[in-house]
């Protein structure tokens, strides 16, 4: 007697596309999340690239005042809230679980609803280039009375609003899920001790988030409510716009350190693998991190010397902006006593790791002088606090985001990229930067102001202005090549193992790319170092 068999019938939630639509895989999740940030990147870096092309001659008339400041608001606006936040939100759900031996987030739903806000408020923001008077122009940081229904008419500073909203609630519902699976999910022997630096930095981005997203949602609830119910929260007469700066810089400042701290933990883990030594002071730089998170909490008005603060709020707060920089450089000291000695291995990520180091040290430096508040006085709202931002923001965060994209390609795609390229990515963007940003400091202390779209100086003013400009063009080449990079290697690069670097951390243990549940088993953890360990315990037993 024949005895039928049943051939299983796949669900559509396996499909290329619905697979990937309705995941709840935390590394599908963390893919998208990369993949999506790189997108709103190269079209907010479409924008820079207008405006410098505009800012490159006196006179230009390439975009209408109106349109720079758009174009202005926008970009700042996707550079930090679509890009850097949840791109770093994307290394930490791909790689959080594996580093620490875990199958999944703690919260999966969740995770992939934190994914789909994100985009959602991503599509909302620039949607708001279609609204009825354009898209919102009172700048990335919203100051009032710019940002009131009286300078800003028309629904695009609403989008931008709701657009933070829908991103807030993204970011706040993946912080919290950080936080419950890195304290309730580490495999056992990972202790607080032994956990990858990397991890350590997610968990201080998640705390410091749950902090503070709750004031920007407020300030901007606020600010909604001024313009379309006729509250006066931020009224000119009430000292509404120092109540909104002290609102949107006490999420703002530590937003800086949200940016930056996932990034100095991709550089604690790429720089000993290319170093081939330990990182130099494990526990120094995992206090340092939590160290930079508190004082990141303490600084906000460093940024309203300006607005009439008695002078021992300003002693205060100059003071404790001094401060951030003693756990800095503890970062930066024991980076480089790391390479001290090492047998360097110069490939792209370490290249990148090095660019972080330099740009991130200067951008550093002139923020202790726009923290002495006499100094803040001249190069407020100037263009040496774009050059220094962008030093701190894009010379150190992007420059670490792209060492941990080169980093941990080959465990993503299960591909190695072509270094060649690599490299010329990494050169073209340190020089393009350089030549970008470095002429800013001098043309902010020419007194260039922020947020102009035209001028009428001639002579070094009008050259700086123009070395500035094709330094973003050629960073805009270099971002070309990475995407060329990234796209035809994923396609057809060279085939690799688990661990092509030799690297220490659990995440080389899974395969390349992982399996949906991760491990099969997981080490004993008895160090900071588990994979290196199994490699000694192999080599001691003669396998």
């Amino acid at each position: 007697m024949a005895v039928r068999t049943e051939t299983a019938v796949p669900s559509w939630r396996e499909g290329r596309v619905t697979g990937w639509l309705t995941t709840v895989d935390h590394k599908r999740i963390g893919i998208l999340y990369i993949v999506t940030s790189f997108v709103f990147f190269f079209a907010s870096g479409l924008m820079a690239v207008l405006m410098r092309a505009q800012l490159s001659q006196a006179g230009n008339e390439i975009v209408t005042e109106d349109s720079y400041n758009q174009l202005l608001t926008i970009h700042g606006t996707a550079m930090i809230f679509l890009f850097v936040v949840p791109i770093l939100a994307g290394f930490g759900n791909y790689l959080v679980p594996l580093m620490i031996g875990a199958r999944d987030m703690a919260f999966p739903r969740l995770n992939a609803a934190s994914y789909w806000l994100f985009l959602l408020g991503g599509l909302v923001i620039f949607s708001s280039f279609f609204a009825d008077s354009g898209a919102a122009n009172s700048g990335w940081t919203a100051y009032t009375p710019l940002s009131t229904d009286e300078f800003s008419p028309g629904t695009g500073q609403d989008l931008w609003i709701l657009g933070l909203h829908l991103t807030s609630l993204s970011s706040l519902a993946g912080a919290i899920n950080f936080i419950v699976t890195i304290h309730n999910m580490r495999t056992p022997g990972m202790t607080w001790m032994r956990i990858p630096l990397f991890v350590w930095a997610i968990e201080a981005y998640a705390v410091l988030l749950v902090l503070v997203l709750p004031t920007i949602s407020a300030a901007v609830t606020l600010l909604l409510l001024d313009r379309q119910v006729g509250t006066e929260f931020f009224a000119v007469e009430n000292g509404g716009p120092v109540l909104w700066q002290h609102m949107f810089w006490f999420f703002g400042h530590p937003e800086v350190y949200i940016m930056v701290l996932p990034a100095m933990g991709m550089l604690s883990e790429v720089i000993p693998v290319f170093a081939r030594k330990p990182i130099f002071g494990y526990k120094a730089i995992a206090f340092s991190t939590i160290g930079i998170a508190f004082a990141s909490m303490l600084v906000w008005a460093h940024h309203m010397f300006t607005v009439g603060l008695p002078d021992y709020l300003q002693a205060w707060f100059m003071i404790t902006s001094f401060s951030v920089a003693v756990p800095t450089a503890i970062k930066i000291f024991n980076w480089l006593a790391t390479l001290w000695r090492g047998h360097l291995w110069f490939r792209a990520p370490l290249l990148f790791c090095l660019g972080f180091i330099a740009l991130f040290t200067m951008g550093g430096l002139s923020g202790i002088m726009l923290a002495t508040y006499p100094v803040d006085y001249q190069a407020h709202d100037s263009y040496y606090v774009v050059a220094h931002f962008h030093y701190v923001l894009f010379g150190g965060t992007v420059f670490g985001i792209f060492a941990g994209t080169y980093y941990w390609f080959p465990k993503m795609t299960g591909r190695m990229y072509d270094e060649r390229l690599a490299v010329t990515h990494f050169w073209l963007m340190f020089i393009g930067f350089n030549a970008a940003f470095l002429p800013q400091h001098m043309l902010g202390l020419m007194g260039m102001q922020r947020r102009i779209y035209t001028y009428d100086r001639g002579g070094l003013f009008e050259w700086y202005n123009l070395v500035s400009s094709l330094g973003s063009f050629l960073m805009a080449l270099a971002i070309l090549v990475f995407v060329w990079n990234m796209a035809k290697s994923w396609r057809s690069g060279t085939r690799v193992g688990n661990d092509p670097w030799g690297a220490d951390t659990l995440e080389w243990y899974a395969t390349s790319p992982p399996a949906p549940h991760n491990f099969d088993r997981v080490p004993y953890v008895s160090s900071s170092r588990p994979v290196r360990d199994l490699r000694q315990r192999l080599r001691e037993n003669g396998s």
